[in-house]
């Protein structure tokens, strides 16, 4: 299971699942969370639908990468979407789907970003019974 969120940290993770799998004849579900999180601090007269509709357009731009990657590989490629806190729905859907690992990439935060925001792939890697491979690269930022 290959997680993204379209970002190039990401991206560079995809590159490096979808080796992974070709080299070992796997299938890659390509898996992006529609955060819910963001919708539950805005205020009510807020357009959220045109929110969730952008983040959808996202997350089909991000599973469509990694299909690309995928096909250019020869490696099959199964997008799947998903809404609510990404963390805990990676897990459920890693843990219920019987994942053999979950490659994720990493935006290094530090200090106050680190505290308020927490990091999906931290919460992934300390709470998943599925491995997790995280890819901790300089992602141009």
């Amino acid at each position: 299971m290959i997680a993204t969120d379209d970002s190039v940290c990401s991206r560079v993770a995809a590159n490096k699942g979808i080796e992974l799998a070709r080299l070992s004849g796997g299938t890659v579900y390509a898996v992006y969370v529609v955060s819910t999180d963001y919708f539950s601090s805005m205020a009510v007269d807020f357009d959220w639908e045109r929110m969730h509709e952008a983040l959808k357009k996202e997350g089909f731009r991000a599973v469509n990468y990694v299909k690309g990657i995928g096909e250019l590989e020869n490696v099959d490629v199964e997008s799947v979407l998903l809404e609510g806190h990404p963390a805990d729905e990676l897990i459920r859907y890693a843990e219920e789907e019987n994942m053999d690992i979950i490659v994720m990439g990493t935006v290094r935060r530090t200090g106050l970003d680190r505290l308020l925001l927490g990091s999906v792939a931290g919460n992934v890697l300390r709470h998943s019974k599925v491995p997790v491979m995280v890819i901790k690269e300089k992602c141009g930022l």
